[in-house]
């Protein structure tokens, strides 16, 4: 099932997702639909929260492709350590739509956290999947991409956002 994916400047993109007590099939679910959603998007990774669900849960692909759909699931996800600095190029997000920006971001990064199986596992990655673990990480954190870059190319967006949205609103 294809989620609505909530974009800025919904507040609920600004919560702190709730752990996930036990991993059964209502995270099954609800993991399934948010591949659905991500891959119909299209996207390369989506948390829970963007999709209105205050869950810990964030699923990604890096060579996102609805035909082979090889998307791995991050239960309560930790970023546990982080090394080297590199700027993630023309970065973008599902939640902020039509704005990409280049976003500081670390070189390689360590997470914990479960899988689809309520395994622990570690993940250290570096490159575009480095990029996207520290990214749906944030969303669960109530932390958007726009966070991380300069105020004034924030505020820009910020501005042509809000003008956006007053047209649609008088357009209905």
């Amino acid at each position: 099932m294809i989620l609505e994916i909530l974009t800025y400047p919904d507040d609920f993109l600004r919560k702190t997702a709730k752990p996930v007590a036990a991993v059964d099939k209502e995270i099954w679910e609800i993991i399934e639909n948010m591949a659905d959603t991500m891959y119909s998007a299209p996207g390369v990774g989506l948390a829970a929260i963007q999709a209105g669900i205050d869950k810990s849960i964030i699923i990604y692909d890096p060579d996102a492709d609805s035909e082979k759909r090889g998307y791995q699931a991050l239960i309560n996800p930790k970023v546990i350590s982080t090394s080297g600095e590199t700027v993630s190029e023309n970065e973008g997000c599902l939640s902020v739509p039509d704005f990409r920006s280049d976003v500081p971001r670390a070189e390689k990064v360590v997470v914990e956290g479960l899988d689809r199986e309520g395994k622990a596992v570690r993940i250290e990655a570096d490159g575009l999947l480095s990029v996207i673990l520290q990214h749906e990480i944030d969303h669960l954190n109530g932390i958007l991409f726009i966070d991380r870059i300069s105020p004034l190319k924030r505020g820009m967006y910020k501005k042509r956002r809000k003008k956006a949205l007053k047209r649609s609103d008088q357009a209905s």
